[in-house]
């Protein structure tokens, strides 16, 4: 792992200090609202890692274009954000899945995709950078054409777009992404273990498949040859950037839940999003189908992580940012409780845009949206949660770099914000 400097060093507070910490508070934490029908979570912890963070590398964002609030481009190197997923760490770190850096493929070619070892201090409210972990293919196990595949094979945003992550058992890591969508299983140190692998169509989904034996997007390497975006939309049977935005890995260990963020181009319910199973031993799909239910067709998801063997957490949100974010939420969902057609049911757990902050962790500022006694995650992009413990959940916004700004609407990019929500009841953890 590299070691980058960029702050000066934070003594952590390790997360499972800070939990312990969150015992001694009451079970249930009284506000103006505590009879609403709502679940209110409680604000326990906040860190920020400031927008403007940057770690060693190329230079990066040559085709960047469009409103980059106020941040010059090129960049001298490379930003260290925007987050799509996050892993704890036994010493109160944690593990944050780099996205695949501007939004698209087409202007992520020098950006290097990487996970980055983070340490939070919730006393303090600063967050330490530690070192990356660069993806990498040095033994070309990708079959297709890539970015630096005369090079050092560092994998860029062009190759893949990395939206979730998972640690096996054995160690390995497993990582589910858009481009293709693919899954791509590495080792500790950032190495492509086998070729990526391609994600069946369900047998329930083949009528929607354009003649398809696998779920492609318009970015799919395959198409890399067509004539015009027109033509490669045209050959997908899934829209772009709505690959493998959360994926979830049961508490047993044994199994894969990579969820889509959005549904097949000629599926007619537009608001059911296919989540497949796929089994570490044999490493294939089972076979096994369920539909996430969206409360829009507009709305995509942002992560999936497991509670237990049966019961899994889901980010869902809208479109909107800043004042225009309407819903930011997240949802318990349980593979034992489906309804007709394979669609989950779904429980809301927390409103991320109705947090208390009955301890003042945050204060109003001029020109900030949702900060004080009624604490808001107002961000575009949010796709990162993992339960710490029974009643605290660890969440972070991915702030797309440097173009999202929800937090302070025409002022400033957005920081990265880790942050721990106390829940008002206990979850089932196994």
């Amino acid at each position: 792992m590299h070691k980058v400097i960029v702050s000066p060093a934070v003594r952590l507070l390790p997360l499972l200090l800070i939990v312990a910490t969150l015992v001694a508070l009451p079970a249930t934490i009284p506000t103006a609202r505590a009879q609403a029908p709502t679940p209110y979570a409680a604000l326990v912890g906040r860190a920020v890692l400031p927008a403007d963070t940057f770690a060693a590398g190329p230079p990066s964002g040559f085709a960047v274009t469009g409103n980059t609030n106020g941040r010059r481009v090129p960049f001298a190197s490379q930003p260290v954000q925007g987050f799509s997923a996050v892993l704890p760490l036994w010493n109160g770190h944690v593990l944050a899945l780099s996205d695949n850096g501007f939004g698209a493929k087409g202007n992520s070619a020098d950006y290097r995709l990487r996970w980055y070892e983070l340490a939070p201090n919730f006393a303090s409210g600063a967050v330490a950078v530690v070192g990356y972990t660069e993806l990498r293919d040095p033994d070309q196990r990708i079959p297709f054409p890539i970015v630096n595949g005369a090079g050092d094979r560092v994998l860029t945003g062009a190759d893949f777009d990395p939206e979730s992550f998972r640690q096996a058992p054995d160690g390995s890591f497993w990582v589910g992404e858009e481009l293709g969508p693919f899954l791509l299983h590495l080792d500790a140190t950032g190495r492509l273990l086998e070729a990526p692998i391609p994600t069946p169509v369900p047998v329930a989904l083949q009528p929607f498949a354009r003649g398809l034996d696998t779920v492609t997007s318009p970015d799919h390497p395959d198409f890399v040859s067509l004539p015009s975006a027109d033509a490669r939309r045209a050959a997908a049977n899934l829209p772009s950037s709505r690959g493998f935005e959360g994926m979830a890995l049961n508490t047993s260990g044994t199994k894969l839940y990579p969820l889509l963020e959005g549904p097949l181009v000629d599926d007619p319910v537009r608001t059911r999003l296919p989540l497949q199973e796929f089994d570490l031993a044999t490493k294939r799909y089972t076979g096994k189908l369920w539909f996430y239910p969206l409360e829009a067709p507009s709305n995509s998801i942002g992560d999936m992580t497991a509670i237990n063997d049966t019961e899994y957490l889901v980010i869902e949100r809208d479109q909107g940012e800043g004042a225009s974010a309407q819903l930011k939420r997240i949802y318990k969902v349980n593979l034992d409780k489906v309804a007709e057609g394979g669609m989950l049911q779904k429980e809301l757990l927390v409103d991320l845009l109705q947090i208390d902050d009955p301890t003042g962790i945050t204060s109003a500022e001029p020109g900030a949206i949702g900060l004080g006694t009624v604490f808001k995650f107002p961000f575009l992009t949010i796709e990162s949660v993992y339960p710490v413990d029974e009643r605290t959940l660890l969440v972070i916004d991915d702030n797309n770099y440097p173009f999202s700004s929800g937090r302070r609407p025409g002022l400033a990019p957005d920081d990265d914000e880790i942050i721990l929500l106390r829940l008002p009841k206990a979850l089932n953890l196994e």
